[in-house]
C-alpha cells in the first residue's frame, strides 16, 4: 500500500471524516428528538413506548461524535527533537525547540479560535488562564535545573495536573488533538504521569533519534508501559539526515549506505516486537525515518511544500490511513449499530402497541397478567448473569491477588541475577567518603526504583491477560443470556399480540438480534468516552484498564518503592562500611551490596505482599463491579421499560378514548422519520467506505 501522502491530502481526509461525523451526529440527534417528541405525545394518546434508554444512548453517541477528536500522545526522551517534530507536523513554529521537555506539565494542544493557555491544577485550585508567552516563560525550565530536580526526585511544578493550549491551526481544527508528555529519562513517578494518558489516546507517536538508537531508558519504557498492551505506536526516528553528516566523508555513498543499514538493523531488532497487530507484521507501516528540521523549514516557507526526502509523506500517509480509514470506520460502525438498534426498538414497540389498541381494558389487563411468568423469567436471567459476573469477579480477584502475593514473595529467588544490570557503579573509596555517600545512596535508590518498576510492570501484564480472559468469558455468556432473553421477550410479544414474531436468522455479529444490554456487555457498543473510543476493550463496553491503572499506580511507584527502598539504604551502607578500607576490590563490594540487599528484601517481602495484595484484590473487584452495575442497570431498564410500556397503555385506556386511526398515523410518521435518518446514516457510512476502498 502506498503511504506517500502530503499534508493537504491528510487535511482533506480529516475534513471528510469530520463532515461525516457531523452529518451522522445530526441524524442521531434527530432520531433522539423524534423519539422523545413521540414519547411526550404519548401522554395524551395511547401512552409512552418507554424508549428512554435509546434516547439516552443515541444522545450520548451524537455528542461523542460532535466533540470527537483523534488524540495523539507524543512520547520521547529528552533531546529527541519532539518540539521540532511537532512544529513540522502542525506546520508552524509553535513550540520553542530550545525548551527542555523535562517538566511535570503535560500539554494538550487542541483547536481554539484564539490563542490561549489554561493551567489545570491538582490541588483543587481553579484553572488559570495565561497568554501564550507567559505560559512559555513560567512553565519551562532550563536543562541544569531539570537535572537537579531529577537528582532530588522532585517535580518542577508539583501542583500542576496539565496544561491546555488552544491554537487556531488547520490540523487541530480538523479534529487532531496532541498530548505532549514529559521526557522519559525522568523519575519513575513522572513516567507514571504519561502512563495515565496512554490508554486514552488513539495513537502514540514515540520520537527517537538516529544518533542515539534505542537507549536503555527507551527500551525500559517500551518494556514497562507499551509491550503487550494492545496500543497503536508509531516510531519516529528523528534527525535521520544527521547520519550522513556524522560520516567522515559525507559524500561516500557506500559508507552512508552501510551506516544506515546498521542503524536500521538496530532499530528493527529493538522495535519489531511492538509492530505486530493480530499476528500481522506492520513494521514498515509503524517505523519512519524523519528529518523534522528539514520538514519544518519547508513548511514555514510554504504550508503545502513538498516534503519529499524528509520521511513525513510516508509517516503522514500511514497515520492518515490508521486514523481515517481504520479508527474512524470502527467508530462509525458502532454508531451505525446503535442507530439500527434504536430504530428496531422503535419499530418493535410500535408493532407491539398497534394490535393492543383495539383491546378493551379488561382484555388488555388479562393479557398483561398472562405474561407475568415471562417477566419473572427475565428477572431470573438477569439474576443468573449477575451471579456469574460476581462469581467471575471473586475468582479473578482472589486469583490475581494471590498471583501478586506469590510474585512478590518470590522476588528474592533471582534477585542476584536480576539486580546486576540496575546497581550503580561502585567505588568503595567514594562510598566511604561522607561527601559522596549521599550521592551513592541516591543512585542506589533510583536503581532499586527501576528494578521494582520493571518487576511490577512485568507482573501487571500477567494480571491484564487474566482480566482479558475473564471478560471474554463474560462476553460469551452475555451472548448466551441475550439469546435466552430474546426468546422470552418474543414469547411476551406473541402472548400480548397473538401474532408470531419473525426472527431474522441472517443477521451479522454486529447487527444481531441480541438485546441492547447484551450488545453492551459483549463489547459491541461503547458509549463511555467522549471521543473516538474505538473497539471496546477486552470484550466489554467500558475501559476497565483505567480503573485498574488507578489502583495499580498506588501499588507501583507510589507504594512498593516507598515501602521497600527506605529499609535498604541503612543496612546496605553498614554492610559496605564493614568491609573496611583495606578491601579495594569492587567485585567484592558489589557482591556484598547484592547479598545485603537480598537479605533485607527477603526479610521485608512478606510485609509488602500482605499490605499490597488487598489493594490488588480491590482493584480487580472494582473493575467487575463497574461492569456488573452497568449490565444490571441496563437489564433492569429494559425490563422496566417493557412493563411501563404496557402500564402506560392500560392507564391511558382507563382514562380516555384512544383514536386508533390517529395513533396508527402517529406511529407511522414516527417510524418513517427514524428510518429516514437511519438511511442517511447508512448512506454516509457507505460513502466513506467507498471513498477509502
Amino acid at each position: 500500500m502506498n503511504y506517500q501522502v502530503g499534508t493537504d491530502k491528510f487535511i482533506n481526509d480529516l475534513e471528510r471524516v469530520s463532515q461525516v461525523r457531523s452529518e451522522i451526529s445530526i441524524c442521531l440527534s434527530r432520531i433522539a428528538d423524534t423519539i422523545n417528541q413521540a414519547e411526550l405525545a404519548g401522554d395524551t394518546s395511547s401512552g409512552k413506548l418507554s424508549l428512554t434508554r435509546d434516547i439516552e444512548d443515541i444522545t450520548a453517541a451524537s455528542k461523542n461524535l460532535r466533540n470527537g477528536v483523534f488524540r495523539l500522545l507524543v512520547l520521547g526522551d529528552m533531546k529527541r527533537g519532539k518540539s521540532t517534530f511537532l512544529n513540522a507536523l502542525i506546520g508552524e513554529n509553535l513550540l520553542p525547540s530550545d525548551v527542555n521537555p523535562c517538566t511535570a506539565v503535560l500539554t494538550i494542544l487542541r483547536y481554539g479560535a484564539e490563542k490561549k493557555v489554561t493551567i489545570h491544577f491538582n490541588d483543587g485550585k481553579s484553572p488559570q488562564q495565561l497568554d501564550f508567552q507567559t505560559f512559555k516563560y513560567k512553565y519551562t525550565i532550563d536543562p541544569a535545573e531539570a537535572k537537579k530536580l531529577e537528582q532530588e526526585q522532585k517535580q518542577a511544578f508539583p501542583d500542576v495536573d496539565y496544561a491546555v493550549v488552544e491554537y487556531p491551526l488547520t490540523l487541530l481544527e480538523k479534529g487532531i488533538e496532541i498530548v505532549d508528555s514529559p521526557g522519559l529519562n525522568d523519575t519513575e513517578a513522572r513516567n507514571e504521569l504519561s502512563l495515565g494518558y496512554v490508554n486514552n489516546c488513539h495513537a502514540i507517536l514515540f520520537v527517537m533519534r538516529a544518533s542515539q538508537p534505542c537507549t536503555l531508558g527507551e527500551r525500559r519504557y517500551l518494556e514497562n508501559y507499551i509491550k503487550g498492551r494492545g496500543l497503536s505506536v508509531f516510531f519516529l526516528v528523528n534527525a535521520w539526515d544527521q547520519v550522513k553528516e556524522s560520516l567522515i566523508d559525507p559524500d561516500d555513498s557506500e559508507e552512508l549506505t552501510a551506516a544506515e543499514t546498521r542503524l536500521r538493523q538496530v532499530f528493527k531488532a529493538n522495535l519489531a516486537e511492538y509492530c505486530y497487530v493480530d499476528g500481522q507484521d506492520l513494521y514498515d507501516e509503524r517505523v519512519f525515518e524523519l528529518s523534522s528540521i528539514q520538514a519544518l523549514r519547508r513548511r514555514l516557507k510554504n504550508p503545502q511544500a513538498d516534503l519529499s526526502n524528509t520521511g513525513f509523506p510516508g509517516f503522514m500517509g500511514a497515520l492518515n490511513t490508521f486514523l481515517t480509514r481504520e479508527r474512524a470506520i470502527a467508530e462509525l460502525r458502532q454508531v451505525r449499530t446503535l442507530a439500527r438498534q434504536a430504530v428496531n426498538h422503535t419499530r418493535e414497540a410500535i408493532d407491539r402497541r398497534i394490535p393492543l389498541l383495539d383491546q378493551d381494558v379488561d382484555e388488555l389487563k388479562k393479557r398483561i397478567d398472562s405474561v407475568e411468568p415471562e417477566f419473572t423469567k427475565l428477572n431470573s436471567i438477569r439474576d443468573q448473569f449477575q451471579k456469574e459476573i460476581i462469581n467471575t469477579r471473586d475468582a479473578q480477584a482472589r486469583g490475581i491477588s494471590e498471583s501478586f502475593r506469590s510474585y512478590v514473595l518470590n522476588l528474592g529467588n533471582n534477585f542476584e541475577n536480576d539486580f546486576l544490570r540496575y546497581q550503580p557503579e561502585l567505588n568503595l573509596f567514594d562510598f566511604l567518603s561522607s561527601g559522596k555517600r549521599d550521592a551513592f545512596n541516591i543512585a542506589l535508590q533510583k536503581a532499586f526504583e527501576q528494578y521494582i518498576t520493571d518487576k511490577f510492570s512485568a507482573w501487571t501484564l500477567t494480571a491484564e491477560k487474566d482480566m482479558n480472559a475473564g471478560f471474554r468469558e463474560l462476553s460469551n455468556s452475555a451472548a448466551q443470556y441475550g439469546a435466552s432473553y430474546n426468546q422470552v421477550t418474543n414469547q411476551i410479544t406473541e402472548k400480548l399480540t397473538g401474532q408470531k414474531v419473525n426472527i431474522n436468522t441472517h443477521s451479522t455479529t454486529e447487527d444481531d438480534n441480541s438485546p441492547g444490554w447484551a450488545k453492551w456487555a459483549m463489547g459491541l457498543l461503547s458509549l463511555s468516552r467522549g471521543n473516538l473510543a474505538g473497539v471496546a476493550l477486552a470484550g466489554a463496553g467500558f475501559d476497565w484498564k483505567n480503573i485498574l491503572l488507578n489502583y495499580f499506580t498506588v501499588i507501583g511507584v507510589g507504594g512498593m518503592i516507598t515501602a521497600v527502598t527506605g529499609i535498604f539504604l541503612g543496612p546496605i551502607g553498614f554492610a559496605l562500611l564493614g568491609l573496611g578500607v583495606g578491601i579495594l576490590q569492587a567485585d567484592q563490594a558489589r557482591k556484598e551490596l547484592v547479598k545485603t540487599a537480598k537479605k533485607e528484601l527477603v526479610k521485608y517481602l512478606p510485609q509488602v505482599a500482605n499490605e499490597q495484595a488487598p489493594i490488588v484484590y480491590d482493584a480487580v473487584k472494582e473493575c467487575f463491579n463497574t461492569y456488573e452495575k452497568e449490565v444490571s442497570q441496563r437489564i433492569n431498564d429494559d425490563i422496566t421499560s417493557r412493563k411501563s410500556e404496557l402500564d402506560n397503555l392500560l392507564q391511558q385506556k382507563k382514562t380516555r378514548e384512544i383514536n386508533r386511526e390517529s395513533e396508527f398515523k402517529r406511529f407511522k410518521n414516527l417510524q418513517e422519520n427514524v428510518i429516514e435518518q437511519l438511511q442517511k446514516i447508512e448512506a454516509a457510512y457507505s460513502n466513506l467506505l467507498a471513498y477509502y476502498s
